[in-house]
């Protein structure tokens, strides 16, 4: 019996408001189009056993966020939300397939949503993974936090990650045991491949991770929440909302922000945190596909 060929991707940049952002693609080009789209200090390559389950049936394109992964950082070091959205939608103009399909976890969810809602027309079909950002009941607490404090905050905060040196592990066995900190679902082999792809050497063979230090604490009236249900409403196409129940995240259901959508259902995920696409990743391919 023949040995099933595995699906690899290809790396590929393209030139995003003058930075070099990167991307994979997981081939069969004649399929759908479908863009996974990582989280905030993560990077592509998180999303290799979705690719890998989808590559035979769709286009499966795989971006780095500015900052993250292989694509490159800011020069002045900030991160702007727009700028985000901006390089989704040079991406999806330049692959040029309407309508495609986004699955989005965190922060990529944060983005997509709101590509969805500027462009409902190129958008098919939408899952977002804990991506609504803040709950109703932080933005309340936010929204009565003087904005001249925010501001002061944030320029306090820039200045200490100028000045502090970024961390260096003396080993990859060292990084992995950060990495399943982080997440203590992750299995060895999760742990182990999301550190090999995230993680440069250093010269004096040490390793650090590829994401911007700057990505912390980005500015706050670029990362706002409160105008997003603005964009939620223009979203026209269905749309997957997943939770795992032991995330930090706020339930949209009963908070109230799913009901700013025309076409959307939440599914709950047990035994599972904020990557419950690694956490309960049968179950979630399971419902991906039957959404799709």
């Amino acid at each position: 019996m023949a040995t099933p060929i595995i699906p690899t991707p290809t790396s590929h940049f393209f030139t995003s408001l003058r930075t070099r952002v990167h991307y994979l693609d997981w081939g069969n080009p004649s399929a759908p189009l479908l863009i996974l789209v990582h989280g905030g200090f993560d990077h592509a390559r998180s999303w290799d056993w979705t690719a890998r389950a989808l590559a035979r049936d769709y286009h499966v394109i795989v971006p780095d966020l500015r900052g993250h992964g292989d694509s490159g950082w800011s020069s002045d070091g900030s991160y702007m939300m727009a700028n985000f959205v901006y390089d989704l939608a040079q991406l999806i103009e330049l692959l040029d397939r309407p309508p495609v399909t986004i699955v989005a976890h965190s922060l990529g969810g944060s983005i997509a949503l709101r590509y969805a809602g500027l462009f409902p027309d190129r958008v098919g079909k939408m899952v977002a993974i804990e991506g609504l950002g803040l709950s109703p009941i932080r933005l309340e607490e936010k929204s009565r936090e003087p904005v001249p404090d925010l501001w002061r905050e944030w320029i306090a905060g820039r200045m200490a990650s100028a000045r502090r040196t970024p961390r260096r592990y003396p080993t990859i066995e060292a990084a992995v045991g950060r990495m399943r900190e982080r997440n203590e679902a992750l299995s060895v082999e999760q742990a182990l491949h999301l550190t090999h792809h995230g993680v440069n050497r250093n010269e004096d063979g040490s390793y650090s991770w590829k994401f911007d230090p700057y990505l912390n604490g980005m500015a706050s009236e670029a990362a706002s929440d409160e105008g997003l249900p603005a964009f939620w409403e223009r979203i026209t196409c269905p749309t997957l909302l997943c939770l795992g129940l032991n995330s930090w995240a706020s339930n949209p259901a009963k908070d109230g922000r799913m009901a700013h959508f025309r076409d959307a259902r939440l599914v709950e995920f047990a035994d599972a945190g904020h990557w419950l696409h690694h956490d309960q990743f049968d179950r979630f391919i399971g419902e991906l596909r039957a959404f799709l």
